[in-house]
């Protein structure tokens, strides 16, 4: 039950919201043909750098979100075991430093402020987009090292398209699809399930290593619809249902077998209206985490725990002229939680912030934007935040940007709430970033650098009170640093077309207490893409190297580098019919990217994909 006080605040931001929205409602001007839900993320890769993985990449990694990344990105992902718990690290920062954006809402846990990237069906969307560095004025707590968004899309004037996606690998590993759209002027829906299954069993002979109990297997269920009250004036709905069930590895067939499940719902009901120089878009969000972990899979749950999240998000774009515009955008966030097992009981949380942007293009050349925001949180004081970044064309071969932010990490309800240990002095994690890319290009090549400088204060870190307690602290001042290059060649001519693109990173996370580097950052990381298509024949690899990495912050223990090559090709012997066939890690190479945990050796998939 919300107090008075807490019921007039959230009276008073639907007024706003409401009055903000009338007075569009009336224009009927340009037609829109496509819903974008997530409208902020093209206008923030203007400047800021950013990556869009699309169908075709995600079908070349479909069987976990965690592959997608690894392999398409320079994101440093840590996997404790195929299938089981996988987190991302931007530029050297921990995972709670990754904010997940679901069509323009964080969907961070609110228990651990982090997400788990292998409860995500890569299928389950059109786009992955991935923007580098900070972005909490637009995206909020979390949004440190950067962000991973998850994008689904409404068309319009489409007709009917149908896919189904079914793919066989080694232990005994099926992932399937089914999507079904519908689209006509006024009208469009989208459903799709995805379903994924492995006994995951593999086995490392040279380690005398076996895979026991790794098996998972997940479903999702996604559903859109869209509706144009007038060309300018539109309705839309997202849903998004997910069922998992991951087991955890054991390392001998004496130990108890554990294993831990997830359900989440999420639901996005959006207003979208455009009237002469005003552009409103509205969201209203319910997101549901339930989680049961079981220390014994044959006994009743150990612990479990129920997040819920109620978002109201209002984002007002008013056009000052053709070359400039300013943002306002509003949000309300309600959240509670009830565990079992772990301590913590109900608590509940009222937020909300104020974040006003100014875009401008002075030249047809040069772009520039501002950004601010205050956050007002129940329980503790917020930082204001700020960004501003730029992007200049030079001439027709260079380009150069630069992006200045401060960013923020709320403490979670684990941090804040579990007993024994929970400390509710905690305040956010800060950080202040800086980085500037520069982009050439030569006829059918593109090359990007990119450093970058984060400064982080008051990290959060669970510290020992006693042998039996540990208990969150603000004790952690850390330097993220590095250098990330990228060059690329496209080239179509004839029936032939070729891509190719290698990346570097170069990464330091420095404790600036101890003068050494946080565990599981690589100090280098290359990736390599490519493919190739002739006709109906379709090629591609992917390369990835990782250096060693330490598992703790004494720099003595270490994972060794490693090398990892994938490879397959396509078929589409019609415009309906691709099939296609994929090795990975061809060179069987041994590695890990957490300690004691091994992932496969070589092993294969194929797949058949019809779109009709």
């Amino acid at each position: 039950m919300l107090s008075e006080e807490r019921q007039v605040m959230m009276k008073r931001i639907v007024t706003f919201f409401l009055i903000s929205l009338l007075h569009q409602v009336s224009a009927q001007e340009s037609l829109i043909d496509t819903v974008f839900i997530d409208n902020q993320f093209s206008k923030v890769s203007k400047t800021a750098k950013t990556s869009n993985l699309t169908s075709d990449k995600i079908l070349e990694n479909s069987t976990s979100l965690s592959d997608l990344l690894r392999f398409q990105s320079n994101i440093y992902i840590k996997e404790n075991g195929r299938g089981s718990t996988s987190s991302p690290s931007f530029r050297g920062t921990l995972a709670s430093h990754t904010a997940f954006v679901w069509n323009g809402i964080n969907i961070n846990s609110i228990f651990l402020g982090q997400g788990d990237i292998n409860n995500l069906n890569p299928l389950s969307y059109e786009n992955v987009g991935i923007k580098f560095g900070g972005g909490s004025v637009i995206y909020g707590s979390g949004a440190i090292g950067g962000s991973i968004h998850l994008n689904n899309s409404l068309d319009y004037n489409k007709g009917f398209e149908g896919t189904v996606f079914s793919e066989y690998g080694s232990f005994a590993t099926i992932n399937s699809l089914v999507r079904g759209k519908f689209s006509n002027e006024n009208f469009s829906f989208n459903a799709d399930i995805n379903h994924s299954q492995s006994k995951n069993d593999f086995e490392i002979t040279e380690k005398k290593f076996i895979n026991r109990n790794g098996e998972y297997q997940n479903t999702s269920f996604n559903l859109g619809l869209g509706y144009k009250i007038n060309p300018n004036n539109e309705l839309y709905w997202q849903s998004q249902y997910y069922d998992s069930d991951q087991h955890y590895p054991i390392f001998s067939e004496n130990q108890t077998k554990t294993k831990y499940q997830v359900q989440t719902i999420r639901s996005l009901a959006g207003w979208k209206l455009r009237s002469g120089q005003f552009k409103n878009n509205l969201k209203l969000a319910h997101i549901e985490d339930n989680f049961q972990y079981f220390s014994d899979i044959d006994k009743p749950k150990t612990s479990s725990g129920i997040g819920k999240q109620y978002i109201v998000r209002n984002d007002l774009d008013f056009l000052v002229s053709k070359k400039s515009s300013f943002n306002l955008i509003t949000e309300y966030q309600y959240n509670e939680a009830e565990g079992f097992g772990s301590g913590i009981q109900n608590p509940k949380r009222n937020a909300a912030n104020f974040s006003l942007l100014y875009r401008n293009v002075n030249l047809e050349k040069f772009y520039w934007e501002l950004g601010a925001k205050q956050d007002f949180v129940e329980g503790y004081k917020s930082p204001f935040l700020f960004s501003a970044s730029a992007k200049y064309l030079v001439n027709n071969w260079y380009q150069s940007s630069i992006n200045i932010s401060r960013n923020f990490k709320a403490p979670t309800f684990n941090d804040l709430y579990w007993e024994p240990g929970g400390n509710r002095d905690l305040i956010p994690e800060t950080s202040y970033q800086a980085e500037m890319s520069h982009y050439f290009s030569y006829h059918n090549f593109k090359l990007g650098i990119t450093p970058y400088y984060i400064k982080m204060t008051d990290m959060i870190q669970w510290v020992p009170v006693t042998p039996a307690i540990w208990s969150p602290k603000n004790v952690k001042k850390v330097d993220f640093y590095g250098l990330e290059t990228e060059l690329s060649f496209n080239k179509n001519w004839n029936n032939h077309k070729v891509d190719a693109k290698i990346s570097y990173s170069h990464t330091r996370s420095v404790d600036l207490e101890t003068k050494k580097q946080l565990s599981y950052v690589p100090f280098h990381q290359i990736n390599f893409n490519s493919s190739y298509q002739y006709k109906i024949i379709g090629l591609f690899f992917q390369a990835l190297y990782n250096s060693k990495r330490y598992v703790d912050d004494s720099e003595i223990n270490y994972l060794e580098n490693y090398f990892v090559l994938n490879a397959g090709i396509k078929l589409n012997p019609t415009k309906h019919i691709q099939l296609g066939f994929k090795i990975n890690n061809i060179t069987d190479e041994i590695y890990q990217t957490v300690n004691y945990y091994f992932m496969p050796k070589r092993n294969y998939a194929v797949n058949l994909n019809l779109n009709f």
